[in-house]
């Protein structure tokens, strides 16, 4: 993630605010420029970008945004849609007249807009199904709920299918998802990995199982996936993770299946390219001593290799992870690669650049 300042008072600013908390003015992102931007209106409807890149372009608010209080994303004045790139994707919303329906709303939009800005970043195909039926993607935000007839609870399971991303709004909660994360024995929960896991099965299918070469590379490294998914998934939450996945997976998790495999690895290769990027927007230089000789590197993200993403990211995680527990927190990253892993990995990056653009 990027550093992004007001264009009134210079000041920094988030990603995801929606006003400068040092002079007061107005923000809103701006998905097609890359750009958070001060914003001013003499009606409260068009809004005029002050950011130098935007040259002054007019926009109007997500519909969300001037709404809800949702969204801080910004639309083309000449764009018929009422939504922003991100809130387009939407099929159900928790009902936000309730307000702890909103509130985990607003924390789950805010985790899918940081998945967005990446895969905008990566320049992957991003399309909604409203416009894209065939190829796109939607994302349903729903709510278990007890069925009074047979007096038991309706679970909404997180997950993904046919283009649509499910996540239960419970996962907003960060004492119910510390749970289920220690019930399920999981070294890392958050709401931002769900989005990154899931968009991970969406990508599968929309670039390596449509291409003959990149499905039989896939094969070869993650496994068969025509083996039987529920079968699979059954026998993993019955017996777990081999003794020995963490020679082969990222995750104990990912051994349950390739397309889980896939979507882990997916996951964790996006973890470093985001987090790479808000190291080096910050300017961040990692110092240390091999052999006899001090070094240092410069952090950074868009590397012409994946072997110096991989470099920057073991100093990183474990400058991070180091920091953490001088303040008594758990690692921020508590995996380890073997060369397994990183092959995956290495194949996740090779299909992203392959398919920039694409489709």
């Amino acid at each position: 993630m990027k550093i992004y300042n007001c264009d009134i008072c210079g000041e920094m600013v988030y990603f995801e605010n929606d006003h400068c908390v040092s002079c007061g003015s107005p923000l809103g992102y701006l998905p097609l420029l890359d750009n958070m931007s001060s914003m001013e209106s003499s009606d409260g409807f068009v809004w005029k970008a002050l950011a130098p890149s935007a040259h002054e372009t007019n926009f109007k608010k997500c519909q969300n945004y001037w709404q809800q209080g949702i969204c801080n994303w910004m639309v083309p004045i000449t764009d018929p849609n009422t939504f922003c790139l991100s809130c387009r994707l939407n099929k159900f919303i928790p009902d936000p007249s309730n307000p702890q329906n909103k509130h985990y709303w607003h924390r789950l939009e805010i985790a899918k807009r940081r998945l967005v800005y990446s895969l905008l970043q990566l320049d992957l195909p991003l399309h909604n199904k409203a416009d894209d039926p065939e190829n796109g993607l939607e994302f349903c935000f729903l709510a278990s709920k007890k069925n009074p007839q047979i007096e038991e609870t309706e679970e909404v399971l997180t997950g993904y299918e046919h283009g649509t991303i499910t996540i239960n709004i419970a996962e907003a909660n960060d004492a119910v998802r510390e749970k289920m994360r220690l019930d399920m024995n999981e070294r890392y929960r958050t709401l931002l990995g769900h989005f990154r896991h899931e968009i991970g099965h969406y990508y599968w299918w929309l670039l390596v199982h449509r291409n003959a070469d990149l499905l039989e590379r896939f094969r070869n490294l993650f496994g068969d996936e025509r083996v039987a998914y529920e079968e699979a998934l059954q026998k993993y939450y019955a017996g777990g993770a081999p003794i020995d996945w963490q020679n082969r997976y990222v995750s104990a998790y990912a051994s349950a299946h390739p397309w889980e495999d896939w979507a882990e690895s997916w996951a964790h290769y996006l973890h470093m390219f985001d987090t790479l990027e808000t190291a080096g927007a910050w300017g961040m230089i990692v110092k240390f001593i091999k052999g006899k000789q001090r070094q240092s590197i410069h952090l950074e993200h868009r590397l012409q290799t994946f072997e110096e993403m991989r470099n920057q990211w073991v100093y990183l995680s474990c400058a991070l992870n180091s920091l953490n527990r001088s303040m008594g927190m758990t690692d921020v990253y508590p995996f380890v690669w073997t060369e397994t892993i990183i092959e995956k990995l290495r194949f996740i990056q090779q299909v992203i650049i392959q398919s920039a653009g694409e489709v």
